[in-house]
């Protein structure tokens, strides 16, 4: 070009990761860029935080009091000397342990009979993921209806087969299995895609050779589909623990605070009434940072034992 002769343009260099490293190195550093972002915003918004309310655990903090005097672990104390603490941690680990095994079985049973070759396969899918979709409020009002003693669905039914109306939300017996049935019809759908995900990255071919040396179905399912599960099952029970110890919005909602009486509160509804009601800003910061303990303690129980028997 006449204007611009001898002048050479220049390309802009682009970042490129060192050729000496290996392959397996160069996806592990892509991957923590692109990572970077998150475990930053992790970093300034969990970490901070979670550091703020170590320190503010070991001072009497009051909302309506302006002074902030230090009382070391007298806060611990407290909380390890209440017995509705301690109830509440009971109800918390009764209600995880049922939810979770109820949405891994109906998760797992679910993506099985939409992953068959059947017409429908992708709307079937789209109406069993969208109780997922609502929101907990949504929820709470639609099984506070279908739990009710005088015009509940699922009494209705019951009575059909000769069973008198049961007081799911007025028996401390019954409360708890109750939210544990709501929280599985809402939240097994992220199950569900999990297993699909899983039962789709197991080979064909396994199955062909299986049914050639004539295994049956039970066979099949419990020897080739359920052990290449188990990494799929560790990833939704160790989530679906820790998701579901947090639960505030069922008992809170269905039964009007945690009812009756005590007995379906969890312990993010006694850090809410300690915090929150009773502005004991300090002692709540304890009671989160014992809830975290326990997360962590439950969560390394789960990598130390299911672990041992997956294969990655």
């Amino acid at each position: 070009m006449a204007g611009i002769t001898g002048q050479r343009l220049t390309e802009p260099k682009r970042f490129a990761l060192p050729s000496s490293l290996n392959l397996k190195s160069r996806e592990a550093i892509a991957a923590y860029l692109f990572l970077a972002p998150f475990l930053i915003f992790f970093a300034i918004f969990f970490v901070r935080a979670t550091i703020s309310s170590v320190g503010m655990s070991f001072y009497d903090w009051r909302l309506l009091r302006p002074s902030t005097p230090y009382v070391g672990f007298d806060n611990y104390i407290d909380l390890f000397d209440d017995p509705i603490w301690w109830t509440s941690v009971v109800h918390t680990i009764y209600f995880a342990v049922v939810t979770v095994i109820g949405t891994t079985t109906v998760g797992l049973l679910a993506a099985i009979a939409v992953t068959r070759p059947i017409r429908g396969q992708t709307f079937f899918r789209v109406l069993l993921y969208i109780p997922q979709l609502m929101s907990v409020g949504a929820m709470g009002l639609v099984w506070t209806w279908l739990l009710s003693t005088q015009f509940g669905v699922i009494n209705y039914l019951l009575s059909f087969i000769g069973i008198r109306p049961i007081n799911w939300l007025g028996d401390p017996n019954l409360v708890i299995p109750a939210l544990s049935m709501a929280t599985i019809w809402w939240t097994f759908g992220f199950p569900m895609l999990i297993f699909i995900a899983g039962l789709q990255g197991i080979p064909e071919h396994l199955y062909e050779a299986a049914k050639i040396d004539g295994a049956n179905a039970r066979q099949i399912f419990f020897r080739i589909t359920l052990p290449l599960l188990r990494p799929t099952i560790l990833f939704i029970t160790v989530t679906g623990i820790i998701s579901h110890f947090q639960v505030f919005g069922q008992p809170y909602i269905i039964t009007g605070g945690g009812g009756p009486g005590r007995s379906s509160w969890t312990v993010i509804i006694y850090l809410y009434q300690q915090a929150w009601v009773a502005f004991r800003m300090g002692y709540g910061a304890a009671v989160a940072v014992a809830i975290a303990v326990i997360m962590a303690a439950i969560t390394a129980f789960q990598f130390l034992v299911i672990s041992r028997r997956v294969d990655y």
